[in-house]
């Protein structure tokens, strides 16, 4: 049975048998797209679909999806020919277990992981790291019971039949059997996901040996300088789009609303690089002449007297970024765009992914690119920003796993006031109140997640993903945020207080009414 199961407005889930059903769909769905459609993230059953600006995720769309469905049994497409070998040390700390666990000895289960052929299904979770699957059965593990806070990179891992690699330090729940120095994730590389959809890799024991590079130190940069700052100043734009395939989610501002006015005013294009700027105090210094606007959270006083949105500073100018009294992240865009690279098409810096230009700390120097800039607009006031303590209602719709918890528990969901901690951060606001128990105790297989999605972990304490989440996860979402709030959520400071509000479900894609046989 497939079904389809809301996220919001512009994004909905297609829940299908398995991943055979659900990477022929996706297989049919790229040989015939859907008008509208921007973006399907293929997991283990689902595909997350995302709608363009302007295209509602409504029934008439979901039709047309599900119009490309396969007839039931329909193998997936041929996939990649491309084969790589991986060398491993099969040192892992949870070997032993999943001896165990498969009812082999240590040698053995060595023995069948190299003997299959294991081919990547899909990527998410962070840049690089590829589900990959196999025909031998005996590999079907469940995830360890508690989640590792951090696991080494190049970790080699087992759970739910898929087998993946860890292409950097992170946190995860899968049994690790072993470690590989190959980088899952190089930017030096043409494509810098070494395992993609349909690549085929087998496992080897050996390691393979990491050549150093020596590279030049930079030659000395003249432009605006930190000169003092209490948390890392991140360059963000609009964001990258399309890179799902390697893993790789959208990242960019916050506040999207607040880095557009910062760009208008400098007369830049809209979703132009600038600087996200954490609470403060922050001190800058121009080295050479320069106009700049500031948006958000703060002001700028330049010389002790408070600045426009829109101001100048002369070469030897300091300007100086308090700490606001209400949001949490200002805007600083420079007439003529800053100088950076892209990093596969974006200037964003995803905090979680470590892409894109590295956080800008004390003594470090931002160049201005120069480039032609167009008329000044006035941006306009921006809107009103919560404080600590403020009570705000944030406005979301259920799904796409509602029906994983009882109906007393989403009640208390939506009535309870929950808090924005201090652990929150780009990746996801962390949320403390009542517990939510799951109705449903079964593993949740990966799927894609959206920004906005509040997804409930074991502790049973929300987290409200934000612009730097995993593109896919293994806990259920009981809510999506609209889209419309998600630059507020961007501002919340710790000790925020919300409640969420949830519309009626989208009638267009009733789960009910859209399920098919």
């Amino acid at each position: 049975m497939t079904r389809v199961l809301p996220i919001g407005p512009r994004a909905f889930l297609v829940e299908l048998a398995d991943l055979d059903a659900t990477l022929a769909l996706f297989d049919a769905l790229a040989a015939d797209p859907v008008a509208g459609v921007a973006e399907i993230v293929p997991a283990a059953r689902t595909l997350m679909v995302t709608t363009d600006p302007g295209v509602p995720a409504d029934a008439a769309l979901a039709r047309a999806v599900l119009a490309r469905e396969p007839a039931p049994g329909t193998a997936p497409a041929p996939r990649s020919a491309e084969t790589v070998e991986i060398p491993v040390t099969y040192d892992g700390e949870d070997l032993a277990e999943v001896a165990t666990l498969m009812g082999l000895t240590t040698d053995e289960v060595i023995a069948a992981h190299q003997a299959a052929t294991w081919q990547v299904a899909f990527c998410g979770f962070a840049p690089g790291f590829a589900y990959m699957t196999c025909a031998d059965a005996r590999f079907d593990l469940p995830r360890r019971p508690a989640p590792r806070t951090r696991i080494p990179a190049g970790s080699v891992a087992l759970a739910g039949r898929f087998c993946g690699i860890y292409p950097q330090a992170s946190p995860g729940g899968w049994q690790l059997i072993g470690r590989t120095e190959v980088p899952m994730f190089d930017l030096t590389r043409d494509v810098p996901a070494l395992l993609r959809p349909g690549v085929r890799a087998r496992f080897v024991s050996g390691s393979a040996r990491v050549h150093l590079v020596t590279v030049p130190d930079p030659a000395p940069v003249t432009g605006l300088r930190v000169v003092q700052t209490a948390f890392p100043i991140l360059v963000q734009d609009a964001g990258r789009m399309g890179q799902a395939g390697q893993g790789v989610s959208a990242s960019g501002a916050l506040d999207l609303g607040a880095l557009r006015r910062a760009n208008r005013a400098v007369g830049n294009p809209a979703g132009e690089a600038a600087l996200e700027i954490t609470l403060g105090p922050v001190r800058l210094r121009a080295e050479v002449a320069m106009t700049l606007a500031l948006t958000g959270a703060a002001t700028a006083r330049v010389g002790g007297r408070a600045q426009p949105v829109t101001f100048a500073l002369d070469a030897g100018d300091e300007v100086t970024i308090d700490p606001p009294a209400r949001g949490m992240r200002s805007y600083l865009a420079i007439r003529g765009g800053f100088d950076v690279a892209p990093v596969l098409g974006s200037c964003a810096t995803d905090s979680l992914a470590q892409i894109g230009p590295a956080p800008l700390m004390a003594g470090d120097v931002l160049a201005p690119a120069g480039r032609a800039a167009g008329a000044v607009t006035d941006p306009g006031p921006g809107p009103d920003l919560p404080q600590a303590g403020a009570v705000l209602t944030l406005p979301v719709t259920l799904g796409p796993r509602t029906d994983w918890f009882d109906d007393a528990t989403v009640q208390r969901f939506l009535a309870q006031e929950w808090t924005v901690t201090p652990q929150s951060s780009r990746v996801g606001i962390r949320l403390s109140g009542e517990a939510l128990a799951r109705e449903d105790a079964r593993e949740l297989p990966s799927e894609g997640t959206a920004t906005g999605a509040i997804q409930v972990p074991h502790s049973g304490q929300p987290v409200l993903f934000l612009a730097d989440h995993p593109l896919t996860g293994g806990y259920p979402v009981i809510a999506t945020l609209h889209p419309a709030a998600l630059d507020l959520a961007g501002q919340l400071p710790p000790g925020t207080r919300i409640r969420f509000a949830a519309d009626a479900p989208f009638a267009d894609i009733d789960p009910e009414a859209s399920d098919v046989s």
